[in-house]
């Protein structure tokens, strides 16, 4: 069974994100960079597959300027036997990502496709669920627990009443959740060792793919500033506070 794992270069989690000054976007500027971390979980899954012998290659893939090859090393380190760079310097939205992964979908006939549920700097959980649409494959999301039994994908979801449970015919596509495992540290060798693996440069014009960008940002602001807190000395205090001053009740 061979495994694609698209991951994404997002600011670090730990990172502060600041605005630009004319409010056009987020200032990456001597900003650190990371693998998103749900893209991390669907990295350690693939591994974790492999080394329970139920794959045998782990295909690492990302989209974005030639900086992605350092996510993608990462994913090297991490376990993963090649990485594929989709290289553009365009931003590219969800539905242009998802249509390039389906081209490396045909391309590298993969039977299973693991991808984190979002990013943390857009938050738009799409691109699995437009991958599964394009390509015709079942989908499992949000998933906290995954078995390959039978030549199904039995996918443990979190729903908002509980768990669910699908089996999914493979080739099948499985978008991550943050219980679904804790993804382990890169070893110093298992680094040396990513250095020597294969990254394949491609473009979206080699996958027969345009970009086109369908959405215009027109201005991005920090939230509010929110004023410290108050400590009461009773309920009837916080009552009264809540309907005389927040005027919430």
């Amino acid at each position: 069974m061979k495994v694609l794992v698209p991951i994404k270069r997002v600011v670090d989690f730990n990172v502060k994100v600041r605005v630009k000054p004319d409010q056009s976007g987020i200032d990456l500027a001597n900003t650190k960079m990371s693998m998103n971390p749900f893209c991390e979980i669907a990295v350690e899954e693939a591994v974790r597959l492999k080394e329970a012998g139920v794959a045998e290659e782990v295909v690492a893939v990302s989209v974005g300027e030639a900086v992605c090859q350092e996510q993608l090393r990462a994913a090297l380190a991490l376990g993963a036997d090649r990485a594929i760079l989709v290289e553009t310097s365009e931003q590219a939205q969800p539905l242009s990502v998802a249509k390039i992964l389906k081209a490396v979908v045909e391309k590298e006939a993969p039977e299973l496709v693991i991808l984190g549920k979002q990013a943390i700097d857009d938050d738009n959980n799409q691109t699995g669920q437009m991958l599964a649409a394009l390509t015709g494959m079942p989908q499992g999301t949000f998933a906290s627990e995954l078995r390959i039994t039978d030549g199904k994908a039995h996918v443990t979801r979190e729903v908002d009443g509980g768990l669910q449970t699908v089996a999914l015919v493979i080739p099948a596509i499985v978008t991550t959740d943050l219980r679904l495992n804790e993804p382990r540290y890169a070893s110093l060798p298992n680094i040396m060792k990513a250095k020597k693996k294969q990254t394949d440069i491609l473009t979206p014009a080699e996958l027969g793919v345009e970009l086109k960008s369908t959405i215009k940002v027109l201005k991005v602001e920090p939230p509010a500033e929110r004023t410290a807190g108050v400590i009461v000395e009773s309920s009837s205090e916080l009552v009264d506070k809540l309907r005389n001053e927040a005027k919430v009740i």
